[in-house]
């Protein structure tokens, strides 16, 4: 008797183009952290300033998840079982964030809660001191920004998949929300809130951009911003060898348990009724979750709207610099989501035919390695060969292709699992070949999940601030670095200008390409 669910055994597609993938990833992933360590020199093992990375890296990744999480439980909750107008459109704008580029997010930040900022300006008239935001409590707070949005659509998605059929009959024996809170809530977060504070953790445990920017100092470094520093100042391989050693280790642990919890049974079938709530029609229940909804989106979307006012002015008196920034960061976030479909595709259908292992692998490792040290391991690999600031932008497309890989292979895997299941036999009595399945079958059929693949992957290549910061020839720099560069210049107006014209990118690339892949969908 099996003990679990079989793989799909039709050989409607060849399985061997989505294991070279796999392959590809994982020797450009361990491979290039293998040449970064054997160019080394030899190390002398943890060093205070190392150790201080890791304690640091641990203490603002669990602060973070931890916060994300519980913040997104009574965000979620108050979505759950309130409808009102705008809604839908609410929960959309929970998933932009994700998108936003770090940069532009940052600037956003500073303009609320920094030292000059608006929470600041309406403390100064009560006599209270201006918010310092450079430290733990800055970076904790930007990976709140970020994260508490994923964490409330995945708390959501829990909350929407508990059947009507318990909160009807629950309300029918008279049960109170306390009641319904042990009963039903709590049983269903206790499945889901390990799995959402594990992905969590493990993507804060690659911060890099944030500490950067945020971090304030030495007391504040991760260990993604020490194997910047211990190659981009020190040129220590050994050491950026031995700490990306330890970042992937963390990483693929807390992806492990991460995959582990969200392996858990379902919350029960019911007959797909509207969920219809009664423990929430007291005042005092709808005052909360007033508070709850309001408070999250005047954190979220104040940022945005601080990018926008304080960029909007110069926008029009941007240096040429700028511009030429924004064409070169187009450039690498199409070739970026180019090489994301040739890996992501034949991947995705090799998994959803039931070769999951390897895959799953790739996936993992595309969200534990550090982008910093792929970028090195390839440069100590050219550089007898080439110049490898003549290789920059293609290395950097390349980066974030692998980073985006995780996310794009868990939206496309379930829908090419249900396309294959559906259709598969059906091609195989046609005896279609692997090319005419794709053509006229996987591609038609998945292109809105293809479409949102290739947006965010675009977006997130165009707010990418990693590896081009290692390489990046004085004269080319993408778009991200150079609203850094701005910022480090203190040119303030002008970074707030480059960045409102990188979150219009941003999100312009992602509703292009998304809309694109959902165009004609439904027919």
């Amino acid at each position: 008797m099996a003990r679990s669910a079989q793989p799909i055994s039709l050989p409607v597609v060849a399985t061997w183009p989505g294991t070279c993938a796999a392959l590809g990833v994982l020797l450009l992933v361990l491979g290039t952290l293998v040449a970064v360590a054997w160019h080394a020199d030899g190390g002398a093992g943890f060093a205070a300033a190392d150790w201080a990375a890791l304690r640091f890296t641990l203490v603002q990744a669990s602060l973070s998840a931890l916060l994300s999480v519980g913040l997104a439980v009574p965000v979620a909750r108050a979505l759950a079982r309130r409808r009102f107008w705008g809604r839908r459109a609410l929960i959309t704008l929970l998933g932009a964030p994700f998108i936003l580029p770090v940069i532009v997010a940052i600037l956003g930040l500073l303009s609320v809660f920094g030292r000059s900022g608006w929470v600041s300006d309406i403390l100064s008239l009560i006599g209270v001191p201006p918010l310092q935001i450079y430290g733990l409590h800055g970076v904790v707070i930007a990976h709140v920004f970020f994260n508490l949005p994923l964490a409330t659509r995945l708390i959501l998605q829990g909350w929407q998949e508990i059947p009507a059929e318990r909160f009807r009959l629950a309300a029918q024996l008279n049960a109170g929300p306390r009641a319904m809170w042990f009963l039903i809530e709590l049983p269903m977060l206790r499945q889901v809130l390990p799995g959402a504070a594990a992905v969590i953790f493990a993507i804060c445990l690659s911060s890099f951009a944030v500490a950067l920017t945020l971090g304030g100092g030495p007391r504040a470094t991760t260990l993604e911003l020490a194997i910047y520093q211990a190659f981009h100042f020190d040129f220590d391989l050994g050491r950026a060898a031995m700490l990306a050693t330890v970042q992937l280790v963390l990483t693929i642990v807390a992806a492990l348990l991460a995959l582990r919890a969200s392996t858990t049974e379902g919350l029960g079938a019911g007959l797909d009724r509207a969920v219809m709530r009664w423990d929430g029609k007291g005042a005092f229940t709808r005052c909360l979750d007033g508070v709850w909804v309001s408070a999250a989106a005047l954190f979220l979307l104040l940022p945005l709207l601080s990018v926008v006012l304080a960029g909007l002015p110069g926008l029009w008196t941007l240096p040429r610099s700028v511009w030429s920034a924004a064409l070169v960061s187009l450039q690498v976030a199409i070739l970026s989501t180019v090489l994301l479909l040739i890996v992501a595709l034949p991947l995705s259908a090799s998994i959803a035919l039931g070769r999951k292992r390897l895959g799953e692998v790739a996936g993992i490792l595309g969200l534990a390695a550090s982008p910093l040290v792929i970028g090195t391991g390839l440069f100590v690999m050219v550089y007898p060969f080439v110049d490898p600031r003549l290789l920059a932008l293609p290395v950097t497309a390349l980066v974030n292709m692998v980073m985006a890989l995780p996310f794009a292979l868990r939206i496309l895997v379930p829908r090419l699992r249900q396309v294959l299941w559906q259709n598969g036999r059906l091609a195989l009595a046609l005896d279609m070949r692997a090319g005419t399945v794709w053509r006229i079958v996987l591609l038609l059929r998945c292109r809105a999940q293809i479409g949102f693949a290739a947006g965010l992957t675009a977006a997130l290549s165009l707010g990418d601030l990693g590896v081009i910061a290692l390489f990046a020839d004085p004269e080319v720099a993408t778009l991200p670095l150079q609203v850094y560069r701005l910022m480090g210049a203190y040119r303030m107006e002008a970074a707030q200008a480059a960045a409102l014209l990188l979150f219009v990118l941003s999100i312009g690339a992602f509703w292009a390409l998304d809309r694109g892949g959902r165009f004609h969908a439904e027919a």
